[in-house]
C-alpha cells in the first residue's frame, strides 16, 4: 500500500508541527515532507492539518489516523528488530543508554574491548540520566540503577551498587576536627532540596551539616568532592577508580540499588545484543573482583 511509504512523514509533521521542522527531524526536504503529506491525504480524501498561527495542528481526521500510524510504525519497528534476530552473524548497530558517569569511568573501556573483539558490531551510545523507553524502542539497551525494575520489559541484574558519603582524604583531615558532633561545620555538596537527598543526609551521621550547592550532574559531584569542596553520596566503585577519596568515618553504606542491563522481549533473539548483555556482565564481574 503506498500510504505506508507516506505515514513517516505524517508522523514527524505531527510531532514537530511544521513542515520544515518535520523535514529535518527525517533528513527530507520541505518539499518532500509537503508533497507526501497532501499525497496522503489525497488517497484518504480528507484534510489532516490546518494552519494556525502555531504552526500545522491535526485536524479531526489527523487526529483520528495519529494513534493508527503510531501503532503501524512501532510493530514495523518490532517487526524489523524480529527479523534481525535472525541473522547468525554478530553484526549490525546496537543502540545503548546510559548515563554519563557510569559510561565515561566504567563502561567505556569495557565498550573499547567488545568493540575489539567484535569488529562488526557498531555501538551507538545515548549518555543519558533521563529513562529512555524499552518499550516504545527508543533505544536496544539501557543500563539503569535501581531497587528493581518496575516496567514491561526485560531486566537482568548485573551487580550491587552499594552508595556511600564520600570526601577527600584532605578534606576529612582537615575539616572533621573542626565539625560538631553531628556535622556542624561540614558541607555537603548536593543536588537542591529534593526529599531523597534531605532524608539521605537526615539519617547519616551528620544531619546538621549544610546543604550546599545545587548540581545536577552527579559526575560534578565526584570532581568538587575530589578538589575538597564537602561530601557526597557516591558509589563505591568512585573510591576504588579515584584514591584521593575517602569513606566517610562512621557512615554506612545504601546497598538498596542495583546495576540492571534492560531490553525489550522482542531484542531476546538477536543474536549481538545476547553476546553484548553477557560481555557486560562479565565484564563488571571481573572489575568487582579486580578492584574489591
Amino acid at each position: 500500500m503506498q500510504d505506508w511509504e507516506q505515514m513517516p512523514f505524517f508522523l514527524a509533521v505531527a510531532r514537530k508541527g511544521s513542515l520544515r521542522s518535520a523535514a529535518e527531524e527525517i533528513g527530507a526536504t520541505h518539499a518532500t515532507v509537503r508533497r507526501h503529506v497532501e499525497a496522503l491525504e489525497a488517497t484518504y480524501g480528507v484534510q489532516l492539518f490546518r494552519r494556525t498561527r502555531r504552526g500545522l495542528t491535526l485536524t479531526a481526521a489527523g487526529e483520528t489516523l495519529l494513534p493508527e500510524a503510531e501503532e503501524a510504525e512501532l510493530l514495523l519497528s518490532r517487526a524489523r528488530n524480529g527479523l534481525q534476530g535472525l541473522d547468525r552473524e554478530a553484526s549490525g548497530t546496537i543502540r545503548i543508554s546510559v548515563d554519563p558517569m557510569t559510561g565515561h569511568f566504567l563502561l567505556a573501556p569495557v565498550f573499547a574491548e567488545f568493540c575489539r573483539i567484535y569488529p562488526k558490531v557498531d555501538l551507538q551510545v545515548s549518555l543519558t540520566y533521563d529513562i529512555e523507553a524499552i518499550s516504545q524502542l527508543d533505544t536496544d539497551i539501557a543500563i539503569r540503577h535501581a531497587a528493581e525494575i518496575t516496567d514491561d520489559v526485560v531486566a537482568r541484574k548485573l551487580q550491587p551498587l552499594p552508595i556511600g558519603i564520600f570526601a577527600s582524604a584532605q578534606y576529612i583531615e582537615t575539616d572533621f576536627a573542626k565539625a560538631g558532633k553531628k556535622g556542624e561545620g561540614l558541607a555537603f555538596v548536593g543536588y537542591g532540596p529534593f526529599p531523597e537527598l534531605l532524608d539521605w543526609v537526615a539519617r547519616s551521621p551528620f544531619p546538621q551539616a549544610r546543604l550546599r550547592h545545587e548540581i545536577a550532574d552527579p559526575e560534578m559531584h565526584l570532581h568538587m568532592v575530589r578538589a575538597g569542596a564537602g561530601m557526597s553520596f557516591l558509589p563505591t566503585w568512585c573510591a576504588r577508580k579515584f584514591p584521593e577519596l575517602r569513606r566517610v568515618p562512621g557512615s554506612d553504606l545504601d546497598e538498596t540499588r542495583k546495576t540492571w542491563v534492560v531490553f525489550h522481549e522482542d531484542l531476546r533473539r538477536i543474536r549481538r545484543v545476547r553476546i553484548f548483555i553477557d560481555f557486560i556482565a562479565q565484564s563488571l564481574l571481573a572489575l568487582g573482583r579486580a578492584t574489591s
